[in-house]
């Protein structure tokens, strides 16, 4: 049954990252299939609910909507999957910088991941009972955008890179700790 969603995702990421090899290697990803992804990545990232949560409650102050436990990246059902968009437009910015879905998916990004957002998530995935939030596919896939930026020579990259440390220290330090020990 979880076997299916998977391939499908393997699926995606060898598409996308065809698109990243010089245009006459891949020619059957182009600039009209990648907006089709874009699409589905930019209908999400602000998309609140249908929305699932899966963590630990210490304390009233963890009952809160999505868009407040995790600013950055709480749209498309759940945080793996906003991560993963994230990533998506990323990588459809560097490979079609001129497309027309640029500007809407520099605007998302660039609203996502602020300096204060990605502040906030760090602080919600070191917090007491998180140890295994997320871990190790939704943090893969944070290491995947912070790779995907690190990669591109683009001045909104750098900063939302910059933005992004916090956060890909405490998932580093997330993956970096055993299953065993929690906060």
């Amino acid at each position: 049954m979880m076997m299916k969603p998977f391939v499908s995702v393997l699926i995606l990421i060898r598409l996308i990252s065809a698109a990243a090899e010089p245009k006459d290697a891949a020619p059957g990803f182009h600039e009209k299939a990648a907006e089709r992804f874009a699409k589905l990545a930019l209908a999400c990232v602000e998309k609140e609910y249908p929305n699932k949560i899966s963590h630990v409650l210490n304390s009233d102050e963890d009952v809160a909507p999505p868009r407040r436990l995790t600013p950055a990246f709480y749209g498309c059902y759940d945080w793996h999957s906003s991560v993963h968009g994230h990533w998506l437009l990323v990588r459809l910015l560097r490979t079609f910088p001129d497309a027309p879905f640029a500007a809407a998916a520099r605007d998302a990004i660039g609203s996502s991941l602020t300096a204060e957002n990605l502040k906030q998530e760090a602080a919600y995935i070191r917090g007491k009972g998180r140890a295994s939030f997320e871990r190790p596919y939704g943090l893969a896939w944070l290491l995947q955008l912070c790779a995907e930026l690190r990669g591109w020579d683009d001045a909104q990259a750098r900063e939302m890179l910059a933005n992004l440390k916090p956060l890909e220290d405490a998932a580093v330090d997330r993956l970096s700790a055993g299953f065993v020990r929690d906060n």
